[in-house]
């Protein structure tokens, strides 16, 4: 694996590891205990609310991974051929346009998670 695709993972993980320990502490609250009613609703839309960003953490990583390796391996390939700069340019844009509709279906998800289910 390359260097620059290591510490992406690491930098990712990292996220992902500090989020998970940060949850309790930003869960405490001061005051009166809710009811258990109230506490299984707020128990949902924590949940809810943590698939949904799950979710848009892991596609725009990954969305950006895959966007930064390919506008590389096209820098790489126009400077090997300068002549198909042209044909190189617009494979590129319609790859990275297939990234980006991804990533945006994956937002979609998300809101339905929060507002629907």
């Amino acid at each position: 694996m390359k260097p620059i695709v290591r510490i992406l993972l690491f930098l990712l993980l990292v996220t992902v590891l500090a989020s998970l320990f940060a949850l309790p502490a930003l869960a405490a609250e001061e005051g009166e205990a809710a009811s258990p009613e109230e506490s299984s609703a707020l128990d949902v839309k924590s949940v809810k609310a943590l698939a949904a960003a799950g979710l848009i953490a892991v596609a725009a990583g990954a969305g950006a991974v895959s966007m930064a390796i390919s506008i590389g391996k096209s820098a790489e390939s126009t400077a090997r051929q300068p002549e198909a700069s042209g044909s190189i340019r617009s494979s590129l844009m319609l790859g990275l346009v297939f990234l980006e509709t991804a990533i945006i279906y994956a937002l979609i998800v998300a809101i339905l998670i929060i507002f629907v289910l």
